[in-house]
C-alpha cells in the first residue's frame, strides 16, 4: 500500500474506533440511569462492533495479517454485534 493510502485507512479507522467506543460509553450510561435490558444488548452490540474495528487494526497494522483475512475477522464481528443489536431491539 501506499503511505497516503495507509494514512486515510489509519485515519478513518480511528475515527470509526472513536464514535464506536463513544456510542458504546452512552450506551453503557443509558442502561445504567434506566437499567432497561435492550440497552445493556445494545451496548453489548455496539462494543462488539467496536472490538471488530480494533482487532482488524491490530492485526493488520501490528501482526501482519492479510487485508482480506482482516477484513473477515472485522466484518464477523460487526455481523455478530449486529445480531445482538437486533436481539436487543426485539426484547
Amino acid at each position: 500500500m501506499t503511505a497516503v493510502t495507509t494514512l486515510v485507512l489509519v485515519g478513518a479507522r480511528l475515527t470509526v474506533l472513536l464514535l464506536g467506543v463513544t456510542i458504546t460509553y452512552y450506551s453503557v450510561a443509558a442502561y445504567r440511569r434506566t437499567g432497561a435490558q435492550y440497552l445493556r444488548s445494545a451496548a453489548i452490540g455496539f462494543a462488539i462492533m467496536t472490538f471488530g474495528v480494533l482487532i482488524e487494526g491490530v492485526l493488520f497494522e501490528v501482526a501482519g495479517f492479510d487485508l482480506q483475512i482482516v477484513h473477515i475477522v472485522e466484518s464477523v464481528a460487526i455481523g455478530l454485534g449486529f445480531l445482538v443489536l437486533l436481539v436487543s431491539l426485539r426484547q
